[in-house]
């Protein structure tokens, strides 16, 4: 089963990949490596979601966020890559808008991970850090960057 079969049997799809918030691109590939610029929650609408993690989100609801950050990390990494089949994670980092003392950042950023392993097996597996931060810009309340790989 192809990547985007999975997807398609899981009930979702990639979608439009976001404008940059500033002076900088998407992706940007060196050989066989791509660098994902860091991406936020967003709405169908493509505005972005805002709140922090143990104050206006729970764990569940950025858990949920974080999930569909990975989504449009695909979508970007589809793009670079020309095909989801030829994509393997190598790194992500997550980090989370929390209160202070928060300590589950490894479960909210589970969403992501949880979903490229679902969508390309062992290819998705990665190395990952998640961290907690004291804001993100626009108050979103999760940023994930992504290192993948594109092979033959």
């Amino acid at each position: 089963m192809t990547p985007e079969e999975k997807l398609k049997s899981m009930g979702l799809e990639l979608p439009k990949i976001p404008t940059p918030m500033g002076n900088y691109v998407p992706y940007k590939v060196d050989g066989k490596t791509i660098y994902l610029a860091g991406q936020g929650p967003r709405r169908p609408d493509g505005s972005s979601i805002s709140g922090r993690v143990g104050e206006d989100v729970t764990v569940e609801q950025a858990y949920e966020f974080a999930r569909g950050v990975g989504l449009s990390l695909l979508a970007v990494a589809k793009t670079a890559a020309g095909d989801l089949g030829k994509v393997e994670v190598l790194k992500v980092l997550g980090m989370v808008n929390a209160v202070p003392g928060f300590g589950d950042q490894p479960k909210v950023m589970n969403g992501c991970s949880d979903l490229f392993v679902a969508v390309l097996g062992d290819r998705g597996r990665h190395a990952r850090s998640a961290v907690g931060m004291g804001g993100l810009p626009a108050n979103i309340p999760v940023e994930i960057e992504a290192i993948m790989r594109i092979v033959d």
